[in-house]
């Protein structure tokens, strides 16, 4: 008989998921160590019912069981407690309260080719207007992101030396962490955010006092000055139109030898993997107008919008770079 594990391992991954996802909108990681009748005075849960989902983060890694004694294992004390410094747990309960349902519709988003807001949540309007539809929401949002982040801008700006640049803007760089990674390895960098300003408003409470802020629209607003701009997590969200129209605008505000950094997921060049990048291309089907690509699909779109040289790497982070220049 042909091995199935493949096949079963999919069907209860989602299972897998949704364990964590719900433990940490419960706050268990944020509780213990504590016995389950502490767990369950704080949470108001079913006993039994709790304690199934705690011993399935203990078979999952993310606890550690001993007698009635239930105890963060590290990586879930890293990233699963709201107050680490390296929390993920905006992204977790963005992935839970949104995309999760947003991924509902997948079939329909494949056979319409369109993203699944109305349908999912009768929302309709400008797109980042959702991830920002209430204060919580934005700041879950971004605290997702800025979890993403700081697992990956470190690698990210030593993917490439940078030590010709002056000064740095992050174009929608959100809480900062690329540019304060930056300044870290590059501490005479100026640095700076231009971000929306109910972005800024949130940006305040991560971004170093180096990093400034600066409120704007990068699709109709001036750029602020720099030799080096980034775009991170950024040209994934857009269709080929609005790419080409911010890839120009950048290039035209840029000085002779001033630089570009896209920080992206790269596809393999046959689009066979790798996989995690292939499902953050039907995440962005989901929910965004964009999808990941290859990096001869980002040296095409570059080079139309002037660049005369690029540099592309997988950094072994969750996200890659890219570096293209102005001759």
């Amino acid at each position: 008989m042909t091995d199935p594990s493949t096949v079963l391992d999919l069907i209860d991954a989602f299972r897998r998921s949704k364990c964590m996802f719900t433990a940490v909108s419960m706050g268990l990681f944020d509780y213990t160590p504590a016995s389950l009748s502490d767990l369950t005075k704080r949470t108001q849960a079913h006993p039994d019912a709790l304690e199934r989902l705690l011993d399935g983060c203990v078979s999952l890694g993310l606890m550690a069981k001993d007698g009635d004694l239930y105890a963060n294992t590290e990586a879930a004390d890293a990233y699963l407690r709201r107050n680490s410094p390296t929390t993920m747990t905006g992204y977790i309960l963005y992935s839970d309260r949104v995309l999760y349902h947003l991924w509902g519709n997948l079939e329909d988003a494949v056979k319409e080719g369109t993203h699944r807001w109305k349908q999912t949540f009768d929302l309709e309007g400008a797109l980042f207007s959702h991830f920002f539809r209430t204060p919580e929401a934005k700041y879950e949002f971004l605290l997702g992101m800025h979890g993403l982040g700081v697992l990956g801008s470190p690698k990210v700006v030593r993917a490439f030396d940078l030590s010709g640049f002056r000064r740095l803007v992050d174009l929608g760089g959100a809480t900062g962490h690329l540019p304060t990674a930056a300044l870290e390895v590059y501490p005479d960098l100026q640095a700076a955010v231009f971000d929306l300003p109910p972005v800024i408003e949130t940006a305040r409470l991560f971004a170093g006092p180096k990093v400034e802020l600066i409120p704007g629209d990068f699709f109709t607003d001036p750029l602020p000055p720099a030799d080096l701009y980034a775009l991170g997590r950024i040209l994934h969200d857009w269709s080929e139109p609005k790419i080409r129209t911010l890839l120009k605008k950048v290039y035209e505000a840029l000085p002779t030898g001033g630089g570009l950094l896209i920080v992206e997921r790269i596809l393999h060049p046959d689009k066979s993997g790798p996989t995690t990048a292939l499902m953050q291309s039907l995440n962005m089907l989901c929910c965004t107008e964009g999808k990941e690509r290859t990096l001869a699909e980002y040296e095409a779109l570059l080079r139309e919008a002037g660049f005369a040289e690029v540099q592309g790497t997988v950094t072994g982070a969750p996200i890659d770079a890219i570096l293209a220049r102005k001759a």
